[in-house]
């Protein structure tokens, strides 16, 4: 397998040995290794290219290792092994709840890890799931929203987790592709109060939220588009399906 075909797999361990060591083991397998000494590496890495699997210490030196895997977890499928100590029960369970595939107890062998490694991997190459059935909704750029269970699902049809607030916002401006909204109608649209100061603030972050999740570089966004002075414009082609055509145009 060459380099630039070999799976990608995210070390996130900020010890030097335990990284060194799981680096030796991958790339003796084949894998290409991506070193994360901390969870904000892992974010700067996930930002710039996608990686296929993620080794994740649940203990690294810039925040709750839980909490980071939550976070991949609602913004990308990608499987993740955790790392924990051997008598962190809790935090193993609480990791599988937040979505978690496997998990490993330090110290542990690299043969085991390289194992559960191929296991998780082939389970992430099992038939892909079926089309949702979806009555009411909206299609764009491979995504489907579904208004009526107020879901969000990948091209590949999976379900990506939304708050309340990120689905009023997405739905809002997916249903009124093309139109500038300013900050004062997403405020009406998503109900989210009606005070300008704190709403200025709570529209940005949805906003911020919503674009890590279905845009391919959040940093660079090319659907949620920024209209400077005006607010935002959802810049792709929509395609809506499943309403009664006599019903206006905008939010259902």
């Amino acid at each position: 397998m060459s380099q630039d075909t070999a799976i990608r797999i995210a070390v996130v361990e900020d010890d030097p040995a335990v990284a060194g060591t799981l680096e030796d083991m991958l790339l003796d397998e084949g894998y290409r290794v991506v070193l994360c000494p901390t969870g904000a590496a892992l974010r700067a890495q996930l930002e710039e290219a996608p990686v296929d699997l993620i080794l994740l210490d649940l203990n690294l030196p810039d925040g709750n290792g839980l909490a980071l895997a939550g976070f991949v977890r609602a913004t990308t499928a990608v499987p993740i092994i955790m790392l924990t100590g051997r008598g962190a029960e809790v935090d193993r369970i609480v990791g599988l709840e937040l979505g978690a595939d496997d998990y490993v107890v330090k110290p542990f062998s690299p043969r085991e890890v390289a194992a559960r490694i191929r296991a998780v991997l082939r389970r992430g190459r099992a038939p892909a799931a079926l089309p949702p059935t979806v009555r009411r909704g909206y299609r764009f750029e491979g995504w489907t929203l579904d208004v009526d269970l107020r879901r969000l699902y990948t091209a590949e049809h999976a379900q990506v987790a939304l708050t309340g607030g990120e689905f009023d916002l997405l739905h809002s401006i997916v249903s009124a592709a093309g139109r500038i909204l300013t900050r004062n109608q997403l405020l009406d649209m998503t109900r989210s109060g009606s005070n300008d100061d704190v709403f200025d603030r709570t529209i940005d972050v949805l906003i911020l939220r919503v674009r890590r999740k279905i845009e391919p570089n959040p940093h660079a966004p090319r659907l949620i588009v920024t209209e400077r002075g005006l607010g935002y414009r959802f810049n792709a082609v929509v395609e809506r399906f499943g309403f009664d055509d006599a019903r206006p145009a905008g939010r259902e």
